[in-house]
């Protein structure tokens, strides 16, 4: 691997977990995709890095649940849909123009239902 690209996944990794970071107080700013995102640019350009976010208390259990069976738990779940219908409230109230209006809610509706189709960690079962 080049030194850029090495660089590159590393800004990538670094970047995406601050948003993650900030999405934890912020409304409407997602928690989990830009963990999972920046342990995914992590593994392709920082190792070190990879193994700190998978054994980090917090960040670990998630990113192993979503590597190994694509699980998330229901409390993500709820979150992210209760975050994805505030953002569609504000949205409905703001001065937005009408066709976001409508095609916003319409793809946060269709990835809540890809959300909630995901299993959750107590349901695996091993075979």
């Amino acid at each position: 691997m080049t030194m850029l690209k090495a660089t590159a996944y590393r800004l990538l990794a670094l970047f995406s977990l601050s948003l993650g970071i900030l999405g934890i107080p912020l409304p409407g700013l997602p928690t989990v995709p830009f963990v999972l995102l920046s342990a995914w640019a992590a593994g392709k350009g920082w190792p070190e890095f990879e193994r700190w976010l998978l054994l980090h208390p917090r960040f670990g259990p998630p990113i192993r649940q979503w590597r190994q069976h694509g699980a998330v738990s229901r409390r993500a779940k709820w979150l992210a849909s209760f975050m994805m219908l505030a953002s569609v409230a504000l949205l409905w109230f703001s001065a937005a123009p009408v066709l976001l209006k409508i095609s916003l809610p319409v793809a946060l509706l269709l990835v809540a239902i890809w959300l909630w189709r995901r299993p959750q960690p107590q349901e695996i079962t091993y075979e």
